[in-house]
């Protein structure tokens, strides 16, 4: 025979199990073999008789299409790249002012295309409501399909069970009824949601297949909504404290920068407060690795709520500080010498830390020094101080390269600064960088060259002003800063459950087959009971062969096939007797 013989006692009567690949004829298998699926039908249009409402039911099937959901989820991941290629308003408008001076050609043409609000731009908006229907109009009426098959019962066996990819058949003497009841306690014993449909067994498994399906995209529908309400309710926004300083309480005014969603509203920010009380940090001092941070943690006093009692914590790059929606990151970290600037007269007019930014992996860093109120000079008169400031926490020496540090830890400090009196800007009300002093309304202090004055000091050193105008003393205590990233972002709970949720949708909808089996037994003319049994998946695979040929094995020993009797005239032909197959078998 032309079929794959794999059922139990083949050769001694037993049938046999196939696998061929043909697809069985439609008329033959009826409902059989439909429904194994909830993907909707499309059905093309019939452009002719289409009116108003013939087109917008075919735009409503294309739209809630499978096909057009992936091609709208394309579109959105393309949609993403210039967002993360070109500066955006959201992240930082000094890069995108800085990126439009700089291409000034291409700047029209991005402002056009909202390529600087990627994400809220109206392109972008709609491609993400676009999916969000049509994934939402595909799933619906598929849910109610899937219900529908799961309140219902496998269909009857088709009327030729030989054309199904997989079967098998054998005579037995036990009774049509006895296999019946015995076909269908196996099934269920395995799990098939079986009954008993005219003169067969109709089962079938495999419904997780579809319920995978359904989580997958269901699942894409919460990340959906999670990253929207991510997008328009988070607030962002950064702060650089200095060890020992006062601290920060979780309200508008005290950060540093800060950005927020469409629909944020401050009312919303977490109530809590905190302070730096120490930067520890360690580095290796020896080897290929020389400089690498060993420990990077800031040791923070926080408090919950407006009352709530103190807490410590221990802020790492990867470990922040979560109150309610917000967590607190460490983002940076860099030195703040303490300095003492006094007038003419010795009055001291500034006192206390300076952050200065770092411009390199071993902590160079440079800053300003501004001096706004108090300062007057030996005539008497108000004035402002300007110092531009370079420090080093490991000096090479003088004479050995360049001024920059050749190491990030505090082994040799050096702070270099040079000195302006004047006006500096402050008072016009335009925003300044206090990182950087603005020269254009200062004067120089001239050494007895008449260059600009400056100089390099050590902990404890100080630099007196040329004409007994005052001096600037580098105190011994030199401080760390670490800056800090506050974020509350809503959804991010729901966007990883989501994320998981369609992995482990993705997962089932690939592995689990769902597949029906037919056992159908009746009485032969010579009133031997014939067995057949067949199997049909939604896709060829060869696993629905293999599990029916375990089935009829099992089938086989509670309903055994008929012994063939020897034909007297050649008595050694009754060890080579065969099954006699069934009726449109292939021989």
């Amino acid at each position: 025979m032309s079929k794959t013989d794999t059922s139990p006692g083949a050769g001694n009567g037993a049938a046999d199990t196939t696998g061929r690949g043909t697809s069985p004829d439609a008329e033959d298998l009826g409902a059989a073999g439909s429904q194994l699926s909830t993907a909707p039908k499309e059905e093309l249009p019939n452009l002719p008789s289409l009116g108003v409402v013939g087109w917008a039911r075919w735009f409503w099937r294309q739209l809630t299409s499978m096909r057009v959901a992936l091609i709208l989820l394309f579109l959105l991941s393309l949609g993403a790249i210039p967002g993360s290629l070109v500066p955006q308003n959201s992240v930082d408008e000094l890069k995108v002012q800085q990126f439009k001076a700089a291409h000034e050609t291409l700047t029209p043409i991005y402002e056009k295309l909202q390529l600087f609000d990627v994400y809220s731009s109206v392109w972008f908006s709609a491609i993400y409501i676009l999916l969000f229907i049509s994934l939402i109009g595909c799933i619906v009426p598929r849910t109610w399909q899937f219900v529908g098959q799961l309140r219902g019962r496998p269909p009857g066996a088709p009327k030729r069970l030989t054309r199904l990819p997989a079967y098998t058949t054998w005579r037995t003497e036990s009774s049509p009824e006895e296999v019946r009841d015995e076909a269908l306690e196996l099934l269920k014993g395995r799990r098939f949601r079986s009954h008993i449909v005219g003169d067969g067994v109709a089962a079938e498994k495999g419904y997780l297949r579809e319920a995978g399906n359904l989580v997958f995209h269901i699942s894409l529908i919460v990340m959906l909504v999670a990253f929207a309400a991510g997008v328009l309710f988070k607030s962002e926004g950064g702060k650089l404290m200095v060890e020992g300083d006062g601290g920060m309480a979780n309200v508008l005014p005290q950060y540093d920068d800060f950005q927020s969603g469409s629909l944020f509203d401050n009312d919303n920010l977490e109530r809590f407060s905190f302070q730096l009380d120490k930067f520890e940090d360690d580095y290796q001092k020896s080897g290929p690795n020389r400089g690498t941070p060993r420990t990077f943690k800031a040791h923070v006093t926080y408090t919950e709520g407006v009352d709530g009692p103190t807490k410590k914590k221990a802020i790492e790059v990867n470990s922040p500080l979560e109150v309610g929606d917000s967590k607190v990151y460490l983002i940076a970290h860099g030195y703040a010498p303490v300095v003492t600037v006094k007038d003419a007269r010795g009055k001291t007019v500034f006192s206390g830390a300076v952050p200065l930014l770092p411009i390199d992996n071993n902590i160079t860093s440079t800053g300003a020094i501004k001096v706004t109120d108090g300062y007057r000079n030996k005539d008497g008169v108000k004035e402002q101080l300007g110092f531009n400031a370079f420090f080093v926490p490991t000096f090479a020496g003088v004479g050995k390269g360049e001024m920059l540090s050749q190491f990030p830890g505090p082994e040799f400090p050096v702070l270099a600064l040079s000195a302006y009196h004047g006006s500096l800007g402050i008072d016009s009300g335009i925003p300044q960088n206090v990182y950087q002093l603005d020269t254009r309304k200062m004067k120089e202090f001239k050494d007895k060259n008449g260059d600009l004055f400056k100089q390099r000091l050590l902990p404890g050193e100080t630099m007196k002003l040329p004409g007994g105008q005052g001096s600037i003393t580098f105190e011994k205590e030199l401080r760390e800063w670490a800056s800090f990233q506050i974020k509350q972002q809503p959804g991010n709970g729901w966007a990883l459950a989501g994320a998981v949720a369609a992995i482990v949708g993705l997962v089932g909808s690939l592995f689990i087959q769902r597949r029906r089996v037919w056992v159908r037994a009746v009485r032969g003319e010579d009133g031997v009971t014939v067995v057949e049994m067949a199997g049909l998946g939604r896709s060829e695979s060869a696993k629905v062969p293999e599990e029916l040929g375990d089935l009829a094995a099992l089938l086989h020993t509670r309903a055994p096939s008929v012994p063939e009797t020897a034909d007297p005239a050649d008595p050694e032909d009754s060890s080579e007797s065969e099954a006699v197959p069934a009726e449109g078998a292939e021989k």
